[in-house]
């Protein structure tokens, strides 16, 4: 969201919302509040309202509050995405409250108000809610009101704009101290709502639709207010000119393997790059370092981009390889050290350890930004995080100046018990989190059943295909199962190496890096030995002899330049092996592959790179390469009818089993494991068991 679009626009519906009870009402308000990043950001905010209910035992009439629960998103939150609390004993706990030294102690009191046995962790914010003198309340994040809020002249700004509807409370770690100064607050009956210095806005009504105009209203109030008084230059003069896309991604490409290898001790990263118009506008500016080491401010930006980015001071364009690791090295090691001291100086005797020290916010001028998470998805949302942070700085910066917390506050949110809690009730990583995995022939029956493994065990995938519409259809049906931020894509022609390397800049620019590769590109074809044509020949070894090549070896580039190792997998054939008639042109670039592999582990072994072979047999089913005109030829080189051929197949292995695609996803999945690591130069017959074929 920037301060250059339009206001939110009041979306209620009436004829949606009549008949709508008031807890199915507080999930339609959170929605609509949630689904527009002008309001609040993912995972921001929090909504409540308070009603009369049945107390499950006395049954009796209770007041009861109903408050988005720690974690989740109101974008797209139901129901049992709400803590419940009696009113009357979350009031009662005014009783035991020691002071602000003691905040921390009334987080454990919170469950034991908890209504009708819903267990579901409430919010910090839940005080703040809960001494509202109003039942319907919510809590939002948006860029405009933060901008007042972090401002130099922020309380004079907020009560020039809204002329006493609106209060002003400085800065505090929300907890019960706070809730209790906004329940005096509310009691003043001109006041709809209260900024939050640093922080955000907290709005108020009679009933839904009242509170959650209210939150328009003054998000578009304090929208228009900017607009019209903003200064031309927020972030100074332009320093710089931004260079041309393709550049932008080409210079991405070639420094984020070596960013990647630098931050990934702690666990593996994935990127995301961002290049629009208000991030360039930010990191080509004069303000730019000044900005960017006062830091973040909201709570809600720096948990997710820590509080400062790192700016990367040097133009990598005309750099070698050795220049920019150098420059790299000495940038990040001057930010783990200044990080290292910033827990050193601020830690308490409680305080959490100490997290990954590395920057997650990477500003290029020129370029634009670069963010790192654990997977895609926080990556993104780091990206969009820190954009909301510089539509901040710049609407602060237009009307005032741009003021952020001291490190101590922010410390002191960072490592909150409250947010160790949360990183302790997140799931257990899967066995490939963090992994990237870029797949060729990704729409075929066995690249789709390897992917679709793959991202069941927390990889991220990047498909590629030489079919356009196939390819699409296929990410769009992974996409549908795995989310979008998981599964990416792009064209490739495995025999044009142009083609290769294009491929491998939209993967780094889309990701950040690969530590798997699975060449499963294939092709099939038939015929006799003297009626093979060079044409034929040269077809089958541009794929899968020089194809396979052409990918392994951009692949092991940036392996290497991870410093990170990898696993390279080549789905070969048991032709690889043993020969069958009329493939000869198969059958040899087959070999090729095998031999191939086994040179690359070699190679690969320094640096930790393996190389594997997983051979399959005969995998018919959803196969794009099993036309009806090659069931026809191999059903006639055999002499079986069409309708036989997978039969014949299946009942000339050992075990007599016919083999698919997930069948050969599950070797290689093996092969993408940590438990697989000392295995290089392997081949995995995945057959259904051929004499032949037994290697040796």
């Amino acid at each position: 969201m920037s301060i250059n679009n339009l206001s939110p626009k009041n979306l209620w519906n009436e004829k949606n919302s009549s008949k709508l009870s008031l807890l199915k009402l507080l999930v339609y308000r959170s929605r609509l509040l949630g689904a527009d990043l002008q309001v609040t950001n993912f995972g921001g905010g929090n909504t409540s309202t308070k009603l009369l209910l049945k107390d499950p035992l006395s049954n009796k009439k209770e007041k009861i509050m109903y408050v988005k629960g720690s974690g989740g998103d109101l974008g797209t939150i139901n129901l049992d995405g709400f803590s419940s609390l009696y009113m009357s004993k979350l009031y009662g706990l005014k009783k035991l409250y020691k002071g602000k030294k003691f905040e921390d102690d009334m987080i454990p009191m919170y469950p034991h108000c908890y209504y009708n046995l819903n267990t579901r962790p409430t919010s910090v914010d839940t005080p703040l809610h809960g001494f509202i003198e109003y039942d319907f309340v919510d809590h939002t994040h948006p860029d405009v009101i933060i901008a007042i809020a972090t401002s130099k002249k922020g309380e004079e700004i907020c009560y020039k704009i809204f002329n006493n509807k609106v209060a002003w409370v400085n800065w505090q770690r929300p907890g019960f101290d706070l809730g209790l100064k906004l329940g005096e607050i509310s009691k003043n009956k001109n006041y709809i709502g209260v900024i939050l210095g640093g922080h955000g806005l907290f709005t108020w009504g009679k009933n839904d639709k009242e509170c959650y105009s209210n939150t328009i209203n003054v998000i578009t109030t304090a929208t228009k207010w900017l607009l019209q008084n903003s200064k031309s230059k927020p972030f100074g003069k332009t320093l710089y000119n931004s260079y041309d896309k393709s550049k932008r991604q080409r210079i991405v490409a070639k420094i984020i393997p070596f960013i990647r290898s630098q931050i990934s001790s702690f666990e593996n990263k994935i990127s995301h790059f961002s290049d629009n118009k208000f991030v360039l506008e930010f990191v080509n500016s004069s303000n730019l370092k000044k900005l960017a080491k006062i830091g973040t401010s909201c709570p809600d930006h720096f948990i997710r981009t820590k509080k400062r980015p790192v700016v990367l001071n040097f133009d990598p364009s005309n750099m070698n390889e050795n220049q920019i690791i150098r420059n790299l090295t000495s940038n990040l090691k001057q930010y783990n050290l200044s990080y290292i001291n910033y827990y050193k100086k601020n830690k308490l005797i409680d305080s959490p350890k100490i997290r990954d020290s590395n920057p997650i916010i990477f500003l290029l001028p020129k370029i634009g930004m670069i963010s790192f998470a654990k997977n895609k998805t926080n990556a993104r949302l780091a990206s969009e995080f820190y954009l909301n942070a510089i539509n901040v700085m710049k609407g602060a910066e237009g009307v005032s100046s741009y003021t952020g917390l001291n490190d101590k506050e922010a410390f002191n949110v960072e490592y909150w018990s409250l947010e160790e809690d949360k990183l302790k009730r997140l799931p257990k990583p899967k066995p490939l989190s963090g992994k990237i995995a870029l797949i060729t022939g990704g729409s075929g029956a066995i690249g789709k059943a390897s992917a679709k493994k793959l991202l069941e065990n927390g990889a991220t995938v990047f498909l590629t295909d030489i079919d356009k519409n196939s390819l699409e259809k296929t990410i769009g049906n992974l996409r549908d199962q795995f989310g979008a931020d998981n599964i990416d894509g792009s064209l490739i022609d495995v025999s044009n190496e142009e083609s290769v390397k294009a491929c491998f800049n939209n993967l780094l620019n889309a990701y950040g890096g690969i530590d798997i590769l699975v060449s499963s590109v294939g092709i099939n074809t038939e015929s006799s030995f003297e009626d093979t044509s060079i044409d034929l020949w040269n077809k089958n070894f541009s794929v899968l002899s020089t194809g396979y090549f052409l990918v392994s070896r951009e692949a092991f580039k940036i392996m290497k330049n991870q410093s990170n190792g990898g696993s390279i997998i080549f789905v070969v054939s048991k032709n690889g092996i043993i020969p069958s008639k009329k493939v000869s042109s198969y059958c040899s670039a087959k070999a090729a592959e095998i031999q191939l592999s086994r040179c690359i582990a070699l190679e690969g072994a320094e640096y930790n790179i393996r190389s594997n072979v997983v051979n399959p047999d005969a995998v018919i089913k959803e196969s794009n390469l099993w036309t009806k005109e090659l069931k026809y030829k191999r059903s006639k080189t055999y002499d079986i009818k069409v309708n036989n051929l997978e039969n014949f197949y299946k009942n000339r292995s050992l075990l007599k089993k016919s083999v698919y695609g997930e069948d050969i996803a599950e070797a290689i999945y093996y092969f993408c494991l940590d438990s697989s690591e000392k295995s290089t130069g392997n081949i995995l017959n995945v057959d259904a068991g051929h004499v032949a074929t037994f290697t040796r």
